[in-house]
């Protein structure tokens, strides 16, 4: 049995099965939680190539279009412990002129939520580092992938 079959994704939810690895952990056999932001930063990354199909090496290293985050609020509420498998999770919440918020989402099995986090990513010329406007593309993949009525938008 998978988490999937446990816990139905959500319309316009991006997910990823994760294995806790040892280089992971802590010395007390946790998840150290800086961890979990790199897990999450491959998702964001996965989430851009493979769930709304533009590349982000591409985006990153051809077009110079970067995604810093700008505000990150984390709430951790159970442990992961090496060999645990869980789930990553990615719903857009707002898409602005030039800035998104992502809801990611750690769980298990049963759907007990892990971790949680509210970040804020701001679409950036890598030459100026000054925001730009989220590139068409990108946008019209989001508003493509996401639940249309989950997703606020904003200018």
């Amino acid at each position: 049995m998978t988490i999937e079959t446990v816990v139905p994704a959500a319309p316009g939810e991006f997910r990823r099965p994760r294995l806790i690895r040892f280089s992971d952990c802590d010395p007390a056999g946790i998840v150290f939680y800086p961890q979990y932001f790199v897990m999450l930063n491959g998702l964001v990354e996965d989430w851009v190539s493979e769930g709304l199909g533009i590349s982000y090496h591409a985006l990153v290293g051809d077009r110079r279009i970067g995604l810093p985050t700008v505000r990150l609020e984390a709430d951790f509420r159970a442990v992961s412990r090496m060999g645990d498998l869980v789930t990553l999770s990615l719903a857009v919440e707002r898409l602005g002129t030039s800035s998104l918020t992502l809801l990611l989402r750690c769980f298990d099995a049963a759907g007990q939520t892990r971790m949680e986090v509210r970040q804020v990513l701001v679409t950036t010329s890598l030459e100026s580092h000054r925001a730009v406007d989220v590139p068409a593309d990108l946008r019209a993949a989001i508003l493509r992938s996401a639940d249309a009525a989950s997703v606020s938008s904003a200018s």
